[in-house]
């Protein structure tokens, strides 16, 4: 057993449902090779609780507690972050590894997305320019399905985006019916997607309809659609069928929102003044509608990628597959690669598990394809159905329920003893 053989995991980045599989993936595989792994650390909060030395022992923990990990949404176990390591944050880099030697690491995974892989690349890098005996491996994950590349070689999919497409396959089922059944007072639906400018999330509505019997139409940012020519689209739905469901992305182009931005530099729509759903209703309401009534809007918030009841039971066992792929690069001494989900060819939906260097997908961006935008803009195609339909599965998630509560893992608050100084990381004095 080398002298540094002692594991940190931790999270960047917004959760998702499965993020504590891919979590427990990393964590289950290392307890499954004690002769190579040692105690495993969870970065507490992420990257922000290594440079604070936080570090929550996890091999400490029940693994009845380990287990439920599957089933337990969100980032809570050992919380996530959006604290970005940018290059001239010398004294954090220091500081991470000072923390790594400290508690004689050897083995570091980081769960997240492009933003995430750049931060595991860059301890990689800055580990082995030092001589420093550590291996960094990156776990995907993201509901944006963004990390990779726009042929899908690096990746066909991230854990995270099969549960957010299967929320959004049956939460527009159900408001179909909404629409339908108070179309007389509340013609028009106006529903926001989650994706900033990447249209992954909004087209999975499709998947809710694939034989497009809704009066539905699909608004992505990468349309490129103004609010003149959506409003056209809806009346013309409207004159046809009475009624109109509208999903639109939240970054669609409707001016001026009073955006924020997180640490990583991305707009949060959810904290700006105003939402794209909004505008898009109060647009249509005073331009008028060619049918009595009025456009509302439903606007679902964080639930999209928490909400551990409408998860893919597919993107579960990939999730937790791909994070023992991690380990399974790391046992095999492979430093600066992520893990990668590929699908196979043929007609039966199947997947194999590989690696990819770090430095490839370390701030890629994928948008969703051009030749998956239907010709009219308002629609995606049946490629795309294709492409997404096997990820959202076929069956609900077994979750455990006590007194009709779900039940989620309960970690203890077990921490490694601090033995350095205290650190204030550098973007917060």
């Amino acid at each position: 057993m080398s002298q540094q053989n002692n594991v940190i995991v931790a999270q960047s980045g917004g959760p998702t449902p499965v993020i504590n599989n891919s979590l427990r993936g990393v964590v289950e595989a290392c307890f499954d090779h004690p002769d190579v792994f040692g105690t495993v650390y969870g970065g507490w909060h992420g990257i922000e609780g290594v440079l604070k030395e936080e570090l929550l022992d996890l091999s400490a923990q029940r693994r009845e507690e380990i287990a439920l990990l599957r089933t337990t949404p969100g980032a809570g176990a050992i919380g996530t972050c959006r604290y970005k390591l940018k290059e001239n944050q010398q004294e954090d880099f220091d500081r991470v590894l000072d923390v790594i030697q400290a508690h004689d690491v050897g083995y570091f995974f980081y769960i997240g997305g492009n933003d995430s892989m750049d931060t595991a690349h860059k301890v990689a890098r800055l580990a082995a320019d030092r001589g420093l005996d550590l291996i960094a491996v990156g776990v995907p994950k993201t509901i944006d399905n963004d990390v990779g590349d726009s042929e899908f070689k690096l990746i066909d999919h991230t854990p995270g985006y099969g549960s957010v497409a299967r929320y959004w396959a049956l939460n527009l089922q159900n408001a179909n019916q909404e629409n339908a059944g108070s179309c007389p007072a509340d013609p028009v639906l106006v529903v926001q997607a989650m994706g900033r400018k990447i249209g992954f999330i909004p087209a999975a509505a499709r998947l809710a309809d694939p034989d497009r019997e809704m009066p539905l139409l699909i608004c992505l940012t990468e349309a490129g659609l103004t609010l003149p020519e959506l409003a056209d689209q809806v009346n013309d739905t409207l004159k046809e069928h009475g009624r109109a469901l509208v999903v639109v992305s939240e970054g669609f182009d409707v001016g001026d929102i009073g955006a924020r931005q997180d640490s990583f530099g991305h707009v949060e729509f959810g904290a700006s003044a105003i939402t794209a759903g909004q505008a898009v209703i109060n647009y249509l309401n005073q331009a008028g509608l060619p049918v009595s009534g009025s456009a509302r809007t439903n606007i679902p918030g964080t639930d999209q990628r928490h909400n551990m009841i409408y998860a893919s039971t597919v993107d579960l066992d990939e999730a937790y597959l791909v994070g023992r792929k991690a380990v399974e690069i790391a046992a095999a001494g492979e430093n600066g690669y992520m893990a990668t989900t590929l699908r196979q060819p043929g007609d039966i939906y199947h997947v194999r598990f590989d690696q990819v260097p770090l430095e490839q997908v370390a701030n890629s961006e994928r948008f969703f394809p051009p030749h998956w935008i239907a010709e009219n803009r308002v629609d995606v195609t049946d490629d795309f159905v294709r492409y997404a339909r096997p990820l959202i599965g076929s069956e609900s998630p077994a979750i455990p329920m006590i007194n009709g509560l779900q039940r989620f893992a309960r970690l203890e608050p077990v921490f490694a003893e601090q033995t350095l100084p205290a650190h204030v990381p550098q973007n917060y004095r």
